[in-house]
């Protein structure tokens, strides 16, 4: 009889291309992974995987096999689903979350002690990180996202459009003088959030009703936004950053905003998820509540500023 975890296992297995990279997420070992995939194919009586030191793929009877584990593991948690909400069931199992570094200290992290007393039986798995993980490569169940979103085959549940300041501190304008258009920024130390992959060394305005997109460089990076928010607090450069997250230091005058009139191009704030017929309710519960608290969240930022300081959009 064909095992649903030993199925779970094996489209673990899949998506990361690694028995490894399953094992971890699934916290079982390399060999554990490899017997209960071999389990499968006894079960099935035909080989699923080509395996080799180096490399993994799917044979022909795989392929096939993988579009109806699909099939098979969808129905079963819409099945899960329907009964918790007919029931009032508790959600179960594990769900695996992503979420940026600076948000997930500061509101994530702490949601989960009340999301595991209103689920007591689902265990969260936080992962936190500036970087974009892959999902699906990464085994994530959901990613709450600070990014300009581009058309992905996940849902996207928006939570607010953040308006973005670039700011310094006013001993680092004394010294150095107050930019006044983009072109300006090519004679200043800027702050920059680096990682493979990251677009920081581009900065993009609305300039005078224009598009403005400028190169600038500094000698200070890091992939931890709160690393830089720090060292724009200590006077070292200019930062660009999301304004709620520096909020607090703009009203109590730590960090001026500057080139007011060049916008920063906005960022969207939201919860990331593959696109599924019906959630599973470990996944429906977290969203809802990762939507309120971070609502709440900005609120609460936004609201240390002056009236029309503050601009979001919900």
């Amino acid at each position: 009889m064909i095992s649903l975890e030993n199925v779970r296992i094996f489209l673990k297995a899949v998506e990361t291309n690694s028995f490894s990279a399953a094992g971890r997420m699934l916290r079982l070992s390399p060999s554990v992974v490899s017997y209960r995939i071999q389990m499968l194919e006894d079960a099935l009586g035909a080989r699923l995987l080509t395996r080799t030191t180096r490399t993994m793929r799917l044979t022909e009877a795989g392929e096939l096999f993988l579009e109806h584990c699909r099939e098979i593991i969808e129905a079963v948690e819409r099945a899960e689903a329907s009964v918790a909400d007919s029931s009032g069931v508790s959600a179960r199992g594990v769900l695996r979350v992503t979420a940026p570094l600076g948000l997930g200290r500061r509101v994530v992290a702490p949601m989960m002690a009340r999301y595991r007393q209103a689920q007591p039986h689902t265990d969260v798995r936080l992962r936190l990180s500036d970087h974009l993980l892959d999902l699906v490569r990464e085994g994530v169940d959901l990613a709450i996202r600070l990014a300009r979103m581009e058309d992905s085959s996940f849902t996207l549940r928006k939570i607010a459009e953040v308006r973005r300041v670039l700011c310094a501190a006013p001993e680092y304008l004394a010294r150095r003088g107050t930019p006044e258009a983009p072109r300006d920024l090519a004679r200043h130390d800027c702050l920059l959030l680096r990682f493979p992959g990251s677009p920081q060394f581009r900065w993009s305005f609305d300039f005078r009703g224009e598009a403005a997109a400028v190169l600038v460089e500094g000698p200070l990076d890091a992939d931890d936004g709160d690393v830089l928010t720090q060292w724009a607090l200590d006077g070292l450069g200019l930062v660009m950053k999301p304004l709620f997250e520096v909020a607090p230091y703009i009203a109590d005058g730590r960090l001026v905003e500057v080139m007011p009139e060049a916008r920063p191009q906005s960022m969207t704030l939201g919860v990331l998820y593959p696109t599924r017929r019906m959630l599973p309710p470990r996944t429906k519960s977290f969203i809802d509540l990762a939507v309120e608290e971070l609502r709440r969240h900005l609120g609460e930022q936004l609201a240390l500023l002056e009236p029309g300081q503050s601009r979001l959009q919900a």
